[in-house]
């Protein structure tokens, strides 16, 4: 599937129909989500037959897009029951049911599934775009990358702040992990809550690979 196929693919899943502030819910667009997936294919070769699994998942659109690109299964996990059901419908909606799985789990508590997963090495890749931390929950998008490094056998790839970049390499290298910044993305974050001014804001992201050096 070509890069442009890709896109105009994932640019058709369903939002949120009320995301919630306090778990920073924000549609990862069908651009970013459609580069960071082909990057991850093409070049590292970390999705095909790979087994996937998508940290807070929300919608579903790097879930749906990975089983698109032909990873062998793809977990994707979020705390969200609401976010969870549209995930659901787009799965549906786009005929990936049986290469992906729905997972209701709180990645900052302990589940089952995960320790699981974790126990048995059973994840190769995993790709996210954590919360950010900056309205609630201040260092999550740090945890959400710990749990990650943790599981992957392969590679993590995940969407940071620009802004936090110094920080976040530091933490990853001290998670004995090989940290490479493969691009810096124009996030473009619509007005979503009651508390945003304007209709858009451009955020700069940083789209890293962590390679765990076990």
């Amino acid at each position: 599937m070509k890069l442009k196929e890709l896109q105009s693919y994932l640019q058709q899943v369903e939002g949120f129909d009320d995301p919630k502030v306090h778990l920073e819910q924000y549609v990862t667009s069908g651009h970013i989500a459609s580069h960071m997936l082909y990057t991850m294919s093409q070049t590292f070769d970390d999705i095909a037959n790979n087994i996937v699994a998508d940290f807070g998942c929300g919608c579903g659109v790097l879930s749906i897009g990975s089983a698109m690109l032909d990873a062998g299964q793809v977990f994707s996990f979020d705390v969200d029951s609401d976010a969870l059901e549209i995930c659901q419908s787009n799965v549906d909606d786009f005929d990936v049911t049986s290469t992906v799985e729905l997972i209701s789990c709180d990645l900052m508590q302990s589940s089952t599934m995960l320790d699981y997963l974790t126990e048995r090495r059973y994840i190769d890749t995993v790709v996210m775009n954590p919360p950010f931390g900056t309205k609630n929950n201040k260092g999550i998008d740090m945890y959400f990358l710990q749990k990650a490094i943790s599981i992957a056998n392969n590679a993590v790839y995940s969407l940071h702040k620009t802004s936090t970049r110094s920080h976040v390499i530091k933490k990853a290298e001290e998670m004995n992990c090989t940290v490479e910044v493969l691009a810096e993305l124009r996030y473009d974050l619509p007005k979503t809550y009651k508390f945003h001014k304007k209709q858009s804001l451009d955020v700069q992201v940083d789209f890293i690979r962590c390679q765990p050096n076990r």
